[in-house]
Order: C-alpha cells, then structure tokens, then sequence
C-alpha cells in the first residue's frame, strides 16, 4: 500500500508539474536562421523568461563536449568577457562567468550551478541554477541575482540534435528596460547561432 501511495503522489507532482509547463504563455519574439525563440512573462518579476529552439547538425556528445568545455564556451555565450570552472562533481558543475554590458550599465557576473542529467532516450539536461553566495562578489561587477533555466538536448536522427535554452534571469541592480528587452532575445538567439557555427567547425 506504501508503494502504491507513493505511486499515486508521484502521478500527481508529475501532472502538476505538466499543468504549470502548459500554463506558460510563450509568445514567439524572434524565428530566424532555423532558430524560434519565444518570450514568457515570470509572475512576480519585470523581466521576462527566454527558450530558444533550434535544431542542430551534430550529436549530443559533441554538444555536450563544447558546453563542457567551460572556458572555450564563452565563445559562444551572448556578450561573455570570460568564464572558468569552479568545481566538478559527479554530474554537479559550479562555473563562474563574466558578461559585457553597454556603458552605463555595471558589467554583470554570475555563479551557476549546473546538474547534468542523462535520459534513457539518449537526450541530455542541463539544470541551470543561480549560485550567487558561492564565492565572494568582483569588485567592479554586480552579481546577477537569480538564474533558473535548463538546456536540453535530444537526439533527432543521425548527428542531428534539438537544443532548447530556456532562462529567467534576475540580473540585481538596475537594467534600463530597453536592454532588458533586447537581451532575453538576443540572448538565446546569439548563443545558439554561435553555438550552431561552432558545432559545424
């Protein structure tokens, strides 16, 4: 009966959490160059979450291999200065990143704790969360405040992927709108238009 009852919770979270995904209202902002991306308002918060989609002609191993590649990523990053590995554990990653901003906004900087996560079905999930006290703040920076998002990668055929970046971010400080509004598009696009010509080299 414990099984059963535990069973029976599972089933329920799981159509919770279906429902809350279904809930969303993403509205398409950007589909260009085999990319959508689309824009979802977070209650509670004045900036609005991202996903980008795009569909990519490589496997998921070697996307993982470049996403992994914490240092050489920021290549590929929207508006990244720099970024290093923090630690690595198991399927648990801390990186540390550094991000261009225009004058006169403070450059931003940001903590993340990332889960890797291997689906049966060949796909990949990277959990993102914000780490904001994990080292002390950069003078000259402002500590991006809050990260919540994922990339997931699943398998579409031979040495094809789809990849979906999804983030809300709460970037502390102050951020004129206008550059709110362009970052939670150029964000995902930038990164998975560089990502793309990456996996193609």
């Amino acid at each position: 009966m414990r099984a059963l009852h535990r069973m029976t919770v599972v089933l329920c979270l799981s159509g919770w959490v279906a429902g809350a995904v279904h809930a969303e209202d993403w509205q398409v902002a950007k589909e260009a160059e085999g990319i959508k991306v689309s824009l979802s308002e977070v209650p509670g918060s004045k900036y609005k979450a991202y996903r980008g989609v795009t569909v990519i002609n490589a496997s998921v191993a070697k996307l993982r291999a470049l996403q992994e590649d914490v240092t050489g990523a920021c290549a590929w990053v929207h508006e990244c200065k720099m970024q290093k590995l923090l630690k690595h554990e198991g399927n648990q990653t801390w990186t540390y990143s550094q991000f261009n901003t225009p004058w006169p906004v403070t450059p931003r900087d940001s903590v993340l704790h990332i889960t890797t996560v291997e689906g049966a079905d060949g796909s990949l999930t990277r959990e993102l969360e914000g780490a904001p006290q994990y080292i002390p703040e950069e003078k000259g920076f402002v500590r991006v405040a809050e990260v919540k998002g994922f990339w997931k990668m699943v398998p579409k055929g031979k040495d094809q992927t789809e990849v979906i970046y999804q983030v809300h971010t709460e970037p502390g400080g102050s951020v004129p709108s206008w550059l709110a509004n362009k970052f939670v598009v150029d964000a995902p696009f930038n990164t998975l238009k560089a990502l793309k010509e990456r996996a193609a080299q």
